[in-house]
């Protein structure tokens, strides 16, 4: 039962320890009252960045990283489960996307708020590829998922796949464009913000909804022995 949760889990708690960090920061007096998702006062590294809100963000932000690892590894046991003839360069590709987006995240917790000279390198695509490499895992499950919902003709199953897929073209979009308004933009921190705040936010919402999928297709996990 526990591991079917792992989705919801990676998914609501990251929100807890941001917004959560945020709030501690606001009431503390060491970040100013706005709502960055609508204002773009700060980023999501300024908000988990400065105690005391670090410490709760520093704290659920590296056990998340474990836990996408072991998450994506059960994702590609589903969907090879609704699909025994899935690709080996799939299974791949999710694994080896999420792996470089969990080590990101790791590495830029480790140095977030640190005076380390890698931090500056950490601070500027750290927090990039923890995006981008759970990003592309996101969008070859959704893709894989929406093709073997097509197969199994079952409302609900279709439906969250095309909730699954709508998640990644959204967060895709956002991304493309902060690309295009940097360019744009002389002072695009603001804005920059903003969407990035969109962005963690859609993402995290994106395992919420895998695990309806993983409920709706009846998914289970269970460990065997066979005495010599």
């Amino acid at each position: 039962m526990l591991l079917r949760l792992l989705p919801l889990i990676a998914g609501v708690v990251p929100l807890i320890a941001v917004f959560g960090a945020l709030w501690i920061g606001v009431s503390n007096e060491v970040l100013p009252p706005c709502f960055p998702v609508f204002d773009g006062c700060f980023s999501i590294s300024a908000a988990g960045r400065k105690p005391p809100g670090s410490f709760l963000f520093k704290a659920i932000m590296m056990p998340q990283s474990m836990l996408l690892l072991i998450l994506w590894f059960f994702v590609v046991l589903w969907l090879r489960s609704l699909d025994p003839a899935l690709r080996r360069s799939t299974r791949f590709a999710i694994l080896a996307s999420g792996f470089i987006g969990s080590l990101a995240l790791i590495l830029y917790v480790t140095f977030l708020g640190t005076r380390e000279p890698f931090y500056e390198v950490m601070r500027r695509t750290g927090i990039y590829f923890a995006f981008l490499g759970n990003g592309v895992a996101q969008i070859i499950a959704a893709v894989v998922f929406r093709r073997l919902a097509g197969a199994l003709q079952a409302p609900a199953t279709t439906l969250v796949a095309r909730v699954l897929y709508g998640h990644w073209v959204v967060a895709l979009s956002l991304g493309l464009l902060n690309v295009v308004l940097k360019r744009v933009i002389e002072d695009s921190d603001a804005t920059e913000n903003r969407i990035e705040w969109l962005v963690f936010v859609v993402m995290q919402s994106y395992f919420v909804a895998l695990y309806y999928a993983w409920r709706i297709t009846g998914f289970r996990a269970s460990v065997s022995t066979r005495p010599s």
